[in-house]
């Protein structure tokens, strides 16, 4: 691990910039401070370098932004993987590349090869991303640290603070109308108009004219000002003089004359001699210029507007119309100028001309006469500079500093600028803000490296700013002068005066040069004797506006004096230069005079003699005007060594008195100084406050002990006094901040360190507070001013430390930390102890004074660890969790986490050790044991805190640039391994945990687990079997919490699109999955309505992105959000706000949620598979009888809403699972498992995404496999498959609706059905592996102990087919939806298919036969709805006896297929016994079987089919004998005895009765679909006559016919050539048919009629039915009956009746024809067995008479009435007369003749039998019977005469 400070130095040197450059000090004095000590550390104060600790605030380099790929996650019915490519595809053609910074779209992801190889390769590299970036997606440790309680926050320095703004002025040039010939002088200074009053000293420039020029003087410097704020009263005062002019020469009028005017070269001449000659100036003319307008308020402290940088214009003040206006407009194209300021020009036009002296103050009288302006112009450039923070450069985003200048010096930055558009940083930082910190290149101002920085050069002139000495803020520079301002000298007579200033140390000597000490006026001279004024002329009263400034000597004494000498000069002199002439002097004495801002007024002496000063020889001294005060002036001192204070002088004198030993030794006047500085006025303390402070901490370093407590108390209270002076409130107030941070330097190592004796002194009161004893008010203020002496304490150490090694350690190594002596460590240990015991007794209280103690004693060990061996600071953490140890009152807690979330935000914390050797980092333990504890305790906002405080740590490392290699990867994830030891030891208290906090751990935990080495994890899983499985709980845990949901996958198992409720927003929540930040970040990004980075000017962007984000109505605020989602009502829920986001942000959002949920299964994914390879090994502890860890995940896998990418990576996974444990996960106990796997494969199946489809044909490959390696076959994973597949029907929607409004198949069941045919395709299914990155030999399946490959590809085809066989059926029965109620028969059908195509599976199969039982029953179809209970009996019964434990034998099941041939022998041992959840054997009972038996025999009971009840109870009875239910056994011999009875009255009815009808239906057209050329055969009840049934089926047809289509019956029954039949048209054939017989002859020409043919009632089951058509061949439709012929039709359905449905399909129809005397004689033959029949049947007894004659009656009166034409007489007629006759063979003939005689004589007989029948009243009947008899016996005889002798 690289370490934090690169070149071993963690100290930075920021030297002094110095505002005068060329202030020296008194050089006499210069050497020996040493007799002054105050002033020596008051001059050390200001000119040594600052110190500032590099490490204080931490330091963090992140990594660059993770980038994010777009996860795809697929519904069953998207692909949104394909638009993507052709999105992609379009827009390469375009040519349009994007940035990688916006959130990519592009379809680099799918990158399929990239898994394929990590099915082969064995290095362990990870299949997914980090976890984390995605949830801490904006991750800002800077954000994150100022959010702690007490956080530092740290100071700009002060000398940076500037005071806001700075303005540069510069005089380009001067000219007149009349020409500029003559040199001219200027001043200009700050002025405040309304207060008339100088707000800086005077910068002083001069014009020359051309020809007077040198080389030297041409660079012309700037004056720079400093303002607090813009306002309209701060103005620009310039004053212009030029040399006193000769009395009668070139007077100032000629530069204010109306018309254009110009000097005579005479004049010039002159003008140009005199001023080479005339040493002296008087004044010219002024103007005061307004920086600021009054409509500029101050906002104009960033750029103010474009135009202009200063003010809106710069105008001139006085009433005339000379305006001035800026020339130069100035816009701001984004490139910031040279100096981040920006100039502008300024011609000055109304100078006021002046005719005689005057003072400053008279300027603004508004008494004063206005003169002529001055025909002239001035030009100045005024240039606003940024005041700025030298220590920061630009901020940029990538860490570099971004410089718009080529220059490198200029790394100047206003806070305003960082907000400024055009720097292009102002992006929402990704997590990495970076200061970058220069290191050697400082910027002084002092111009020492000017060249570097063209902000300021050598020749700047930078004007003292008076207002420093009125601040209340410390002084940082040394500057110690006088400004002296002569006002007026009032005489008695008119003289040219001017005035000579000078500096005397004494007055013994008069002829004693004075010292150099006068600023002069020429720029770059040094300093002079003596200064003087400008000229007065010819004035009683002599004004002056002059400035004189004096540089003062370090120490004054009573005789230092300011002498002025009053001179008058002749100007009426022609040729030589003027001689002045002395008129007298006046003396001040600074030691009185200096610190008066008033007025002072002194008599002029008029000779100056010896110790002038001294009051003795005042007598000697004459005055001018009586002695009169008739001299003005004013004195304005500026010094940062003199204070003004008494109290403060007091102290600096007895501080040197005590330093140098000169005071008696007791002291006690210190002492009194030293408590008179709490009376000091707090802006002389303020200002003196660093001095003060040193002087004070010298005293607690080395002073005796009661000079000790001494200097702490008062050092106590001024620390207070400064701190209450804080305007912002903050808790450190920003001036001692900057004391310790940057000024502090422990007296440059020139003594002792100071922090043994701070801590010594501090300990002993702190002790004595806890004894007890009373140690004053002091006490409360320490602890208020804790932080300041604790950081001072460490700061004072890190320079100790620092000193030791600096001399000593090699270049680019690390100071070692320091070890602290025995005493000095046991006294801050004492001192720590009590600080913490204060927190303890004062947070009980509740005082928020205990909070800020409890940071400032965090960050005290913070700041330790950076320079003390760590051990010893452990020590005093560890005291620190003694007094808090356990779960202790909510406050103190609270304390707690703040002081943990201090100590481990340490920049080496990673690194820290244990606090044994042996022991790994002691802090990361201390805080996992914390943070659980927290976990565990009832304060809600506690548990969110702790939970917080670990995941920024978390991200703290995982961005760190410093730690980025695997191993130190690996050695972060052993450090905070134990939690999840923890975790898993107290499950509970995880789970008592919100959802929001779960998510914190679980990031947390799947952090750890991701970057941790496979024996660590493995050791996790060795220790118990619970421990395991809580380990993988908490897997499923994380993929529930961060699982994606979409809101529109309503359709997706499991997937609910309801927004969950938040646990009370704190603040609004935009999402529920990602960090709690993230919330924050994105209020705050909406509140600045910035567009996010990466945006092009033109917002093409998010038009190409998603074209429906960009509604015209999408508000772009989050204020405007809020408002609309109360107006909508939809209440701020989590989706509301989402949808008030602006598009860029919400795709931001979407994009990171989705890597977050891809990263998450990704990884738990891969976990998994290591635990599974580890599984096989068995060397860790699991169930391994049901491997409940990898069968959990892996349906918690499937259930969930997963991205494409992890469907890629999971099949190799998948497979190589099911390789090593195939037999434990297809045994029977993890037959849930199973069935949820093979659910979610075949729900994959259904997926548009052709990834993923194919991808799960594989995975059905996959178990496919496994089963013939473990089971050799594949039927009991069909039982699963066709379990599944019905449960996934009721899922998917395997039809849609056309247009037309009828349903079709959908592209969910187009695609399964397309699924498992690939499964079972072979010729493809290598590459298919191959594609998908599995081992061509994935399908070989080899079993234990042999060498042979199972896998049978036709047993896959079969399996594929049964699969398919139930999805057809299933679809067919769903696409009947709409008819369903219309059509029974249809309806019954498919409830039919369904119960074959779920045949395997013994519960489906019942379950659809019920419900065609159902249906059956509805339509009272009595024996189709009993064929199915039986059917269901069937079942159970053949389970049974497969499984040998019922009453039944084979014998039985033969028995019920008698009655219903569809009980099939198919239903395998293995499928009834296939025992899955919910389904299989437990159900198949004798019980189930008793009931469904019974309820058979009650339906065939109401279809009077009595023979197959008494089948079915002989079947039941059994079952009774075995239990021995005597009670059960009556009733059904009861029920048996009813049934025989009924069979017998059925059989001995004169109507023989039928049980049902029977019709053929013809179906011919295309709108039939399936039906159309098919024929059916219907079984209807009895009483369904041809009508009814023909108006049944063309009302249910004529529904379905749309406009093209009509609906015909064809009214007859030839046979339909189909071919032939009109289009367009759909046709119905309707038929009667007649069941046949098992042993009927067909070929019989008899008619057949039933009841002769029911001799007995057989069981009635019928599969051929047949149908007769008469016909003739001559085309005619009907003929006699010599033309008739008879075609019969024999039909053979599949199946018999009664069936399982309604009707049969016909499957084979053939027919016969018969001639015409066949048809005739077979007519007679029918009539004569009637006959024959009637006279035969037994009855059974004598009474039994009555029916017989009855029937009797009936067939004679058909046989023997004469007037029955078309009976036997007809047939006579037709074929035996005439022509027919000739026509029949002999054959035909004489059975004709036979079948004639045989009927008769029958008929005979029967008349014979009626007349012993009969009683009386039958007689008539007879008698007509006898009489018919014989006239048909006469008709035949004449066709066949042998009758007579016959009968």
């Amino acid at each position: 691990m690289e370490n934090l400070s690169s070149n071993g130095h963690r100290f930075r040197r920021i030297s002094r910039q110095s505002l005068a450059a060329n202030l020296k000090l008194d050089p006499l004095l210069d050497d020996n401070l040493e007799q002054w000590p105050h002033l020596n550390e008051l001059v050390q104060c200001y000119r040594t370098d600052w110190v500032k600790d590099e490490n204080k605030y931490g330091h963090y380099d992140s990594i660059g932004p993770v980038s994010f790929q777009n996860q795809i996650f697929e519904g069953p019915d998207t692909d949104i993987e394909t638009e993507m490519h052709l999105a992609n595809a379009r827009q390469t053609k375009i040519g349009d590349t994007t940035d990688d910074d916006i959130p990519s779209t592009s379809g680099r992801q799918f990158t399929e090869h990239a898994f394929s190889d990590l099915s082969c390769s064995k290095v362990s590299k990870h299949v997914g991303a980090s976890p984390l970036p995605a949830y801490e997606p904006v991750f800002d440790w800077e954000n994150e640290r100022s959010m702690i309680f007490g956080q530092r926050i740290p100071e700009t320095h002060l000398a940076q603070y500037g005071s806001g703004l700075k303005i540069s002025v510069k005089v380009l040039s001067l000219s007149f109308q009349a020409g500029l010939v003559e040199p001219f002088y200027g001043t200009i200074c700050l002025y405040n108009r309304e207060r008339r009053e100088k707000l800086s000293e005077d910068f002083i420039f001069r014009v020359l004219p051309a020809e007077m020029q040198d080389a030297r003087s041409s660079y012309e410097s700037r004056g720079i000002f400093y303002l607090d704020a813009p306002s309209s009263s701060v103005c620009l005062l310039i004053q212009l003089e030029r040399l006193a002019t000769e009395d009668g020469g070139v007077t100032p009028s000629v530069y204010s004359r109306k018309e254009s005017v110009h000097l005579t070269e005479r004049e010039k001449q002159k003008l140009q001699v005199w001023s080479r000659i005339m040493p002296y100036r008087e004044s010219f003319a002024w103007a005061i210029i307004p920086l600021f307008d009054n409509s500029i308020s101050a906002a104009s402290g960033g750029s103010a507007s474009p135009s202009s940088p200063v003010a809106p214009s710069i105008s001139g003040s006085s009433a005339q119309e000379g305006v001035s206006e800026p020339i130069a407009k100035i816009t701001l194209d984004g490139k910031l100028g040279y100096s981040n300021g920006s100039s502008v020009v300024v011609e000055i036009s109304n100078l006021n001309k002046v005719k005689e002296g005057y003072t400053e103050d008279s300027l603004q009288d508004p008494k004063r006469k206005v003169h002529k302006p001055v025909k002239g112009v001035l030009r100045l450039e005024i240039e606003k500079l940024q005041a700025g923070l030298l220590d920061f450069e630009n901020i940029s985003e990538s860490g570099s500093v971004t410089n718009d200048s080529a220059d490198p010096g200029d790394r100047f930055i206003d806070s305003m600028f960082t907000k400024c558009p055009s720097n292009g940083s102002d992006e929402p930082r990704n997590g990495n803000s970076k200061w970058n910190v220069s290191d050697g290149k400082e910027i002084h101002r002092n111009g020492s490296i000017a060249q570097r920085s063209p902000d300021f050069s050598a020749d700047d002139f930078q004007a003292f700013d008076f207002r420093t000495m009125t601040r209340n803020e410390p002084f940082l520079q040394l500057f110690h002068c006088l400004y002296v301002y002569p006002l007026t000298v009032s005489l008695s007579r008119k003289r040219n005066l001017f005035i000579q200033v000078e500096l005397r140390k004494d007055d013994a000597d008069v002829r004693r040069q004075p010292l150099e000490a006068m600023h002069p006026k020429e720029p770059g001279a040094s300093l002079q004797k003596w200064a003087h004024t400008q000229v007065a002329v010819g004035a009683r009263v002599s004004c002056y506006h002059d400035e004189v400034k004096v540089s003062l000597p370090v120490i004054w004494t009573p005789l230092h004096h300011l002498l002025f000498t009053f001179f008058h000069i002749d100007l009426q002199t022609k040729l030589e230069a003027p001689k002045p002439v002395v008129i007298g002097y006046a003396a001040l004495p600074l030691s009185t005079h200096a610190q008066s801002r008033s007025e002072i007024s002194l008599p002029i002496m008029r000779e100056l003699v010896p110790q002038y000063l001294q009051d003795t020889s005042k007598e000697r001294l004459e005055y001018l005007e009586d002695g009169k005060t008739v001299f003005k002036l004013r004195l304005r001192l500026c010094s940062s060594l003199y204070p003004i204070s008494e109290r403060i002088r007091d102290f600096f004198l007895e501080y040197d008195r005590h330093t140098l030993r000169t005071s008696p030794p007791w002291g006690s006047e210190l002492l009194e100084a030293i408590n008179s500085l709490k009376n000091v006025d707090s802006t002389a303390l303020l200002q003196f406050l660093q001095p003060i402070l040193n002087m004070l901490l010298q005293l607690i370093g080395n002073g005796g002990e009661t000079l000790q407590v001494a200097a702490f108390r008062a050092m106590v209270n001024i620390l207070t006094r400064v701190q209450q002076e804080s305007v912002d409130e903050a808790e450190r107030n920003r001036f001692l901040v900057n004391y310790v941070d940057y000024a502090f330097d422990d007296f440059g190592g020139r003594q002792s360190p100071v922090y043994p004796g701070l801590s010594t002194v501090w300990g002993s009161l702190a002790r004595s507070k806890a004894k007890g004893y009373r140690v004053g008010p002091v006490y409360d203020d320490v602890l208020a001013m804790a932080w300041f002496f604790l950081e001072l304490v460490v700061k004072s150490m890190a320079l100790e430390q620092a000193r030791l090694f600096y001399h000593n350690l090699p270049l680019g190594e690390d100071v070692p930390p320091m070890q602290l002596k025995e005493g000095v460590f046991r006294c801050i240990m004492q001192l720590y102890d009590c600080l913490l015991t204060e927190v303890h007794e004062r947070c009980k209280k509740g005082l928020s004074l205990a909070k800020r103690l409890n940071s400032s004693l965090a960050f005290f060990c913070y700041d330790l660890l950076s320079v003390v061996e760590p051990r010893q600071v452990f020590e005093l953490v560890s005291l620190y969790l003694d007094k808090f140890s356990g779960i202790c009152q909510s406050i103190l807690h609270e304390c707690k986490l703040t002081f943990l979330q201090i100590i481990c935000d340490h920049d080496l914390f990673v690194e820290m050790p244990g606090r044994d050797p042996s022991d790994r980092n002691y802090l990361s333990s201390v805080l996992i044991q914390e943070l659980f504890l927290t976990w565990d305790h009832d304060d809600l906002s506690q548990r969110a805190k702790a939970a917080r405080i670990l995941v920024v740590l978390l991200c703290k490392h995982e961005f760190d640039a410093r730690y980025q290699k695997p191993e130190d990867k690996l050695y972060i994830a052993q450090l905070y391994f134990p939690l999840v030891g923890q975790i898993l030891d107290e499950m509970p208290v995880f789970y008592n945990l919100n959802a929001i906090e779960k998510r914190e751990v679980s990031i947390v935990i799947l952090q750890i687990v991701r970057n941790l080495d496979d024996a660590s994890l493995v050791k996790a899983w060795q220790q118990s079997i619970a421990r395991t499985r809580l380990f993988f709980k908490l897997l499923e845990e994380c993929l529930i919490l961060f699982e994606h949901k979409k809101p529109a996958d309503s359709m997706l198992v499991g997937c609910s699109s309801r927004s969950p409720v938040g646990d009370g927003p704190m603040s609004p929540k935009y999402s529920d999955r990602l960090s709690p930040a993230i919330n924050h970040y994105l209020t705050e990004a909406s509140r600045q309505e910035v567009r996010p980075p990466g945006t092009p000017e033109n917002g093409y962007l998010w038009q190409r992105v998603n074209s429906q984000l960009n509604s015209p109505s999408q508000p772009y605020s989050l204020r405007e959000a809020l408002a609309q989602a109360q107006s909508s009502r939809i209440g701020a829920s989590a989706q509301a706000l989402r949808e008030s986001l602006h598009p860029i942000l919400r795709q931001k959002l979407e994009l990171w949620e989705e890597n977050l949920s891809a990263a998450i299964s990704l990884l738990v994914l891969q976990i998994t598979e290591k635990f599974s390879t580890t599984a096989a090994s068995h060397s860790i502890a699991t169930d391994y009888g049901k491997l409940d860890c990898i069968t959990s995940i892996f349906t918690s896998f499937f259930s969930r809403n997963q991205p494409l990418s992890f469907w890629i990576a999971l099949f190799p996974v998948f497979n190589s699972v099911f390789n090593l444990h195939g037999a434990t996960l297809l045994a029977r106990e993890n037959d849930r498992f199973l069935k949820q796997i093979a659910f979610h494969l075949l729900r994959l199946a259904v997926f548009r995404n052709d990834n993923i489809r194919k991808r799960a044909v594989i995975g059905l490959q996959i178990l496919i496999r496994s089963s013939f390696s473990y089971f050799m076959q594949t039927a009991r994973l069909r039982v699963m498959l066709t379990i599944t597949l019905s449960e996934l029907m009721s899922d998917v929607q395997v039809t849609q609706m056309k247009s037309d409004g009828t349903l079709e198949e959908s592209g969910e069941a187009r695609r399964l059905r397309k699924s498992l045919e690939e499964m079972a395709d072979e010729s493809n299914s290598h590459n298919q592996l191959r594609e998908n990155g599995l081992p061509e030999s994935a399908l070989v399946a080899i079993p234990e102990r042999s060498a042979e490959n199972r896998w049978s590809w036709s047993e896959v085809k079969y399996l594929s087919d049964s699969l398919l066989l139930a999805l057809d059926s299933s679809l067919e029965h769903a696409l009947l939806a709409s008819v369903m109620t219309m059509d029974r028969y249809a309806a019954a059908e498919s409830f039919y298919k369904l119960a074959t195509a779920f045949a395997p599976v013994p519960d489906l199969h019942i379950m659809w036969l019920l419900h065609l039982c159902d249906a059956h029953q509805e339509m009272q179809s009595w024996a189709e709805a009993a064929q199915c209970a039986v059917a269901v009996a069937g079942v159970v019964m053949q389970a049974l006896v497969s499984r040998n434990d019922g009453v039944w034998s084979s014998d039985h099941v033969t028995a019920l297929r008698k009655i219903c041939p569809m009980v099939s022998s198919e239903i395998t041992s293995e499928a009834s016994a296939a025992e899955v959840e919910g389904y299989g054997a437990s159900k198949l009972t004798v019980d189930s079987a008793v009931k469904y038996l019974q309820l058979a025999n009650k339906l065939f009971s109401q279809a009077e089919l009595y023979h197959f009840c008494a089948s079915i109870l002989e079947l039941v009875i059994p079952v009774y004998k075995s239990r021995r239910a005597y009670g059960q056994l009556a009733k059904c011999h009861t029920m048996l005895t009813n049934i025989y009875e009924s069979i017998l009255e059925q059989e001995s009815s004169p109507i023989p009765f039928t049980d049902a009808t029977y019709y053929r239906v013809g179906f011919y057209g295309e709108r039939f679909g399936k039906l159309d050329r098919k024929e059916y055969v219907y079984r209807e009840p009895r009483d369904v006559r041809l009508g009814d049934i023909m108006e049944k089926l063309s009302h249910i047809y004529e529904s379905r016919m749309d406009g093209d289509h009509t609906l015909h019956i064809i009214p007859d029954s030839r046979q339909v050539k189909a071919d032939e039949l009109q289009p367009g048209v759909c046709y119905l054939q309707i038929t009667a048919v007649d069941p046949v017989m098992e042993d009927e002859d067909l070929g019989s020409r008899r008619e057949r009629i039933f009841s002769l043919s029911t001799g007995s009632v057989r069981a009635r089951v019928f599969d051929r039915f047949l149908f007769d058509t008469p016909f003739t061949k001559n085309g005619k439709t009907q003929g006699g009956l010599e033309d008739q012929w008879k075609r019969r039709t024999v039909l053979q359905t599949e199946g018999s009746f009664p069936a399982l449905v309604n009707r049969l399909l016909v499957i084979r129809s053939e027919s016969l024809e018969f001639s015409p005397v066949e048809n005739a004689i077979g007519m007679i033959e029918t009539r004569t067995a009637a006959l024959r029949n009637e006279l035969e049947e037994p009855r059974s007894s004598e009474g039994d008479q009555l029916p017989r004659l009855q029937s009797l009656q009936r067939i004679l009166q058909g046989s023997v009435a004469v007037q029955v034409n078309s009976g036997v007489l007809s047939v006579c007629t037709a074929f035996l007369s005439g022509e027919p006759a000739t026509r029949l063979r002999s054959q035909e003939l004489q059975q004709l003749i036979a079948a004639l005689l045989e009927f008769m004589a029958v008929c005979k007989r029967a008349i014979r039998v009626h007349f012993r029948l009969i009683g009386e009243e039958d007689q008539d009947f007879h008698t007509q019977l006898v009489n018919g008899f014989q006239s048909l016996t006469a008709e035949l005889s004449h066709y066949i005469p042998a009758i007579l002798s016959e009968l």
